[in-house]
């Protein structure tokens, strides 16, 4: 077991790194619907350069990221199988379980954007970019109390939180649109 701390810190690692991944490719897809509706040169070679960007973070940083965290805690769980007896570990997997599905049609939009096929307004991206904030909050939360009963009071500062988001995404949308540079 000595070397349990070492499985642990890599899952951590992993885990920081595919949220990184799941942080930041939204926003290239903001930038690729954006610069999909610009007129041409700029539209073909923005739209080249910010394709080859989310090619590279997708494919190398965010994809092996999720497989390597998934790895790892199924590791640390064949080692302590006892947390699988836990409440919180189960309200916590329920979570990776959104954080899959939400990876995963993430991974649709990233499909499309590949293919020029722009479906969805660069205001659903900012959007869609907080889902991966709210299942991070409660997976931190989770592991950090060990609690499901503390559960309730994650569950109303994840409504709060949205609240927050929400209204500091009209602030944001306000201000860009009396001063669009």
């Amino acid at each position: 077991m000595e070397y349990y701390p070492y499985i642990k810190a890599f899952h951590l690692i992993f885990v920081i790194t595919w949220f990184a991944g799941l942080f930041y490719i939204p926003r290239l897809f903001v930038y690729q619907i954006e610069a999909f509706h610009k007129p041409s040169p700029e539209k073909e070679i923005l739209g080249k350069q910010l394709k080859l960007m989310a090619k590279r973070l997708w494919y190398i940083i965010t994809w092996p990221s999720a497989v390597l965290s998934t790895i790892f805690a199924i590791w640390l769980l064949i080692l302590q199988p006892f947390w699988l007896e836990e409440a919180w570990m189960q309200v916590k997997l329920t979570f990776v379980l959104l954080l899959f599905i939400y990876h995963l049609k993430t991974h649709q939009y990233f499909k499309q954007l590949q293919n020029d096929v722009v479906k969805k307004t660069s205001s659903f991206m900012r959007l869609w970019n907080e889902g991966a904030t709210f299942i991070l909050f409660a997976v931190v939360f989770l592991v950090i109390l060990k609690s499901a009963i503390n559960w309730v009071w994650g569950l109303i500062g994840m409504v709060v939180l949205g609240i927050l988001i929400m209204l500091g995404y009209k602030i944001y949308k306000r201000i860009r649109e009396n001063s669009p540079s």
